[in-house]
């Protein structure tokens, strides 16, 4: 399972406040924290309207002297997502992200198409968040034949089926699966990946959501998810999940995981 720990986002009110304040320490303890628990990545996203670019570049700056993990670059504009390529250093990141709007992918499939960086790509276009799981797979098909124009091959594509929340949607987790099965069984190399805590937007109790979400996607074929990676539960419930589904071979990364104290009690006596 691939995490992309999610808590460097403007989005997130205290993330938010240290943004806006230029508090240093607050984002070096994010990165710090988040690749402790275990994340693959460290999403990065400014949240703000004018400077964004610049914001990116602190923002990223500060996580490449604080972690050695891989960033995944965030912002609704593709420009911004492209430009802030070169503060990276030569680590090969994750666009977050194109879909079937506007001109988002000839923006960026251009500019990773000679890398071995990776996309997050949405199942929406111009109308919004298809309704069906067949005219989500229509601008899935969109996208990956745009891909192979520009030669970037499933294996970098994080293809997001969009959950909307349960609370709107009632199958909302029953369209998002029958994307995830469909979605690998035409490319076995290709990854799923979602906002996990959007299935629970509105609701009380967020993470009897959350963590049920979490392994019924796996199950469907998910293997990524942006989220909160020092959520000790949910770090659980995702190692659990990984070894029933014969992705842990004897369950050995669920042992170092446990070993290493990224969930369970924090006090073991």
């Amino acid at each position: 399972m691939i995490i992309i720990g999610e808590k460097i986002n403007g989005s997130i009110p205290n993330t938010g406040a240290a943004i806006a304040a230029k508090d240093d320490a607050y984002i070096r303890e994010l990165a710090r924290i988040q690749t402790a628990a275990g994340a693959d990545y460290l999403d990065c996203c400014a949240s703000v309207g004018d400077g964004e670019l610049g914001v990116q570049e602190w923002l990223i700056n500060i996580i490449k002297e604080e972690s050695d993990l891989p960033i995944c670059i965030d912002s609704p504009d593709p420009k911004v997502c492209v430009d802030a390529m070169q503060f990276c250093d030569g680590r090969v990141g994750i666009i977050n992200s194109v879909s079937g709007e506007g001109n988002k992918i000839d923006v960026v499939f251009p500019a990773i198409a000679d890398t071995k960086w990776g996309c997050v790509a949405l199942l929406s276009d111009d109308t919004g968040i298809p309704k069906t799981a067949d005219d989500r797979m229509k601008v899935f098909e969109h996208i990956m034949a745009r891909a192979k124009e520009f030669g970037i091959g499933p294996e970098r594509l994080y293809i997001d089926p969009l959950v909307e929340t349960l609370g709107a949607n009632p199958e909302s987790l029953l369209t998002f699966n029958e994307c995830c099965r469909r979605i690998k069984e035409a490319y076995p190399s290709i990854h799923i990946t979602s906002g996990l805590s959007n299935i629970s937007f509105g609701l009380p109790g967020r993470k009897f959501i959350n963590m049920p979400f979490l392994v019924l996607a796996m199950a469907a074929g998910m293997d990524s998810a942006i989220m909160d990676p020092t959520n000790r539960d949910l770090n659980g419930v995702l190692h659990g999940a990984d070894a029933l589904l014969g992705e842990d071979e004897y369950c050995l990364e669920y042992i170092d995981a446990y070993r290493e104290n990224l969930f369970g009690p924090l006090n073991r006596d």
